[in-house]
């Protein structure tokens, strides 16, 4: 039976993520832990996360799992998750702290003077609930779902990516941002799968049997946002 690791560093609500894994892979073990050789053992590794970036940082360094996520997001199936996705990154404003630096870019916050539609609406930060997702490339997590798809979103902050190659999937709001990356064994994503019913459910999925190899070369598929 393969086992599905879902990080534990004390952030964020993680039964739902692993009871949203559970509901479809019911025939792998899912495992909620804090454990380095019970991750390293794992075949399929889940990073999501909740709270402020500098908090996450903290705890995460705090349980010695820095090492464990390095290695993971290396060699297997690497899933990240809200905050999960932004602390792949070199570093975020919010708190002005360093990320893990696996993927080249900073986490940016909405800025206010352009949270305003055309019409002159003012939109409200953190961006919270359904929001539209442009495939950006061809992925196999994007097997089965539709372009265009809707998923919960809940965050104020976002990735400024330098690579734009690894953008996998991006929402608007007021603009177009990145909301979903790719590479190699590596997939992240901005929204919450475990919240995002059909289609979170669907990505979650393709991951629990996802082998952790891309496309070559990513194709843009044609969609709406």
């Amino acid at each position: 039976m393969s086992t599905i690791a879902v990080i534990d560093y004390g952030m964020g609500n993680l039964r739902s993520v692993a009871k949203a894994l559970e509901h479809v892979a019911p025939g792998a073990a899912v495992v909620v832990t804090s454990d380095a050789a019970t991750i390293a053992g794992a075949q399929r590794v889940v990073f999501p996360g909740q709270g402020a970036m500098p908090d996450c940082m903290r705890e995460l360094d705090a349980r010695g799992l820095r090492a464990a996520v390095l290695a993971a997001a290396s060699a297997k199936p690497f899933l990240g998750i809200c905050i999960g996705l932004q602390m792949l990154f070199d570093f975020s404003e919010e708190g002005a702290v360093r990320g893990l630096g696996i993927l080249r870019g900073e986490v940016k916050r909405f800025p206010a003077e352009a949270m305003v539609l055309a019409d002159g609406t003012r939109l409200k930060v953190p961006h919270m609930g359904w929001n539209h997702v442009r495939q950006e490339c061809a992925h196999p997590l994007w097997d089965g779902i539709d372009a265009g798809s809707r998923f919960y979103f809940v965050h104020s902050y976002f990735p400024l990516v330098e690579d734009a190659a690894i953008v996998a999937g991006s929402s608007y709001y007021p603009f177009r941002f990145t909301c979903a990356v790719a590479r190699a064994n590596i997939f992240a994503v901005q929204f919450h799968p475990e919240k995002s019913q059909a289609a979170g459910l669907a990505l979650l999925r393709n991951f629990a049997g996802w082998d952790g190899r891309a496309p070559a070369r990513s194709v843009t598929r044609a969609a709406t946002a």
